[in-house]
């Protein structure tokens, strides 16, 4: 096997071989363990999107195009192409943000792999652990191409979502579709070429579209270099590569080196609020002080958020849509003194009611180095002259991963059984819940099944 020099030589191979070995049985529970809750939030977020004006636009383009009916559109009657139900089911997916990240990036790797998994293993009649075994060593090879390229990428104006979330997807479908780690080190090269996807398209239609378009590079790269379409097989650490244009960071030990506990997505952090994560700690610190200080509006002289200088992604000072609401600091803060419900999905559009106004005129945000895309500090002036201060950082996961898992399916619950029914959709839950399937531990659930069973039932 050929190892990383410390120059980055031979990274490419050495990270596609790490993650190509990963073997499934020998994976530990609590990893297995959230790889299913990353797939039910998933498709809770994708039933809770389908009717988001870009998800709409994106699935009716697909329907016009036509093609091969091969793979689903998640929780819609119609099918198309692997590479169309990528794109649907990815957009779909990020049109809420309300799906989960992870800060190695930082970005939305489930987005951007699942779609692709998903599609690859029903046209190919896969089982469940399969697609989960595949969907892992995708995620776990996008976070340390991210341990290489940040902070700088993302600095630079890159969505990582949609640039290492292709290259995660690249390797997760050469997983499922078995290739060597030759021909999967092409599918990185075919990846990394198409990957694309800017920042300053947050706030907008766009930014759901760079999952879509994510997931849709990857299989289309998996699925062209087995069929012996070559790229570059040194595609991250070549000259002019991946990492050289991607920005200044090139950390060969941060990307060769292990994770604190073992795998990349123990460190998945689910959202429980419909926004931008980088807002989450404003909006916790706030509702805190709200709750624990019994905090009225009409007592609140000012307020200060303080945050890191990356918070610049969720800075629209005077949002007027749902969309934008989801990236104002001074939005957010409004929402969580009011108490509105910030895990909702209709409440966003209250972003323009006088009373949320009123309170995000309060609001001044103070972006500041040092600080990261997790953590924020509040300070609440009081007409009294009181003046109360919370910091809060929402980047470290639960560390009881049951617990986790039971707040991902009630998340699930809320999101999709008002599109899918309750039958169908505690069906999908017994589904995933089998962890350990009976059988060969390469068998478990079906995947065409699970997906069937995420469109609403027939009318009576």
């Amino acid at each position: 096997m050929t190892q990383a020099g410390a120059d980055g030589a031979g990274l490419t191979e050495t990270l596609v071989r790490e993650s190509l070995a990963l073997s499934w049985p020998d994976v530990p529970p609590d990893v297995r363990r959230v790889a299913r809750d990353c797939l039910a939030d998933w498709l809770g977020c994708t039933l809770a999107g389908l009717g988001e004006p870009a998800a709409v636009a994106v699935a009716a383009a697909a329907d016009e195009e036509g093609g091969h009916a091969r793979a689903s559109f998640v929780g819609r009657a119609s099918r198309g192409s692997v590479l169309q139900a990528a794109v649907v089911n990815g957009t779909a997916s990020h049109a809420l943000d309300y799906d989960d990240v992870n800060l190695s990036v930082p970005g939305h790797l489930s987005v951007a792999i699942l779609p692709a998994v998903l599609a690859l293993a029903e046209q190919r009649g896969e089982r469940g652990t399969a697609a989960l075994a595949a969907f892992t060593a995708g995620y776990e090879f996008a976070c340390r191409v991210g341990r290489l390229v940040e902070p700088a990428h993302y600095a630079n104006g890159f969505h990582a979502t949609a640039t290492i979330g292709s290259l995660g997807a690249a390797v997760a479908c050469a997983r499922l579709l078995a290739l060597d780690a030759s021909t999967a080190c092409h599918a990185v090269g075919l990846a990394a070429t198409q990957a694309a996807g800017m920042k300053a398209m947050f706030g907008t239609m766009t930014k759901p579209l760079h999952a879509g378009l994510a997931a849709q590079a990857g299989v289309r790269a998996a699925l062209l270099a087995a069929r012996g379409f070559t790229s570059r097989t040194d595609a991250i650490e070549c000259r002019q590569g991946f990492a050289a244009l991607h920005g200044r960071d090139f950390r060969v030990d941060e990307a060769l080196a292990p994770p604190a506990d073992g795998f990349h997505i123990l460190a998945n952090l689910f959202k429980f609020h419909a926004a931008c994560y980088s807002t989450h700690a404003t909006i916790e610190a706030l509702a805190t002080l709200r709750r624990t200080e019994d905090l009225r509006p009409d007592d609140v002289e000012s307020i200060r958020v303080t945050a890191g200088e990356g918070c610049t992604i969720c800075n629209i000072s005077t949002p007027s849509t749902a969309l934008e609401a989801k990236f104002s600091l001074r939005a957010v803060a409004a929402f969580a003194l009011l108490g509105i419900d910030t895990s909702g999905l209709r409440t966003w559009d209250r972003v323009t009611d006088p009373e949320v106004m009123a309170v995000r005129d309060k609001v001044t945000v103070e972006l500041v180095p040092g600080m990261g895309l997790s953590d924020a500090e509040v300070l609440v002036q009081l007409r009294d002259g009181t003046r109360l201060s919370r910091h809060h950082d929402c980047g470290v996961p639960l560390a009881d991963k049951r617990e986790q898992s039971a707040r991902v399916f009630g998340k699930f619950r809320a999101l999709a059984f008002p599109v899918i029914g309750t039958a169908r959709g505690e069906a999908v839950l017994a589904m995933l819940d089998l962890l350990e399937p009976a059988g060969r531990p390469d068998d478990g659930w079906d995947t065409a099944a699970l997906v069937g069973l995420c469109t609403p039932a027939p009318a009576d």
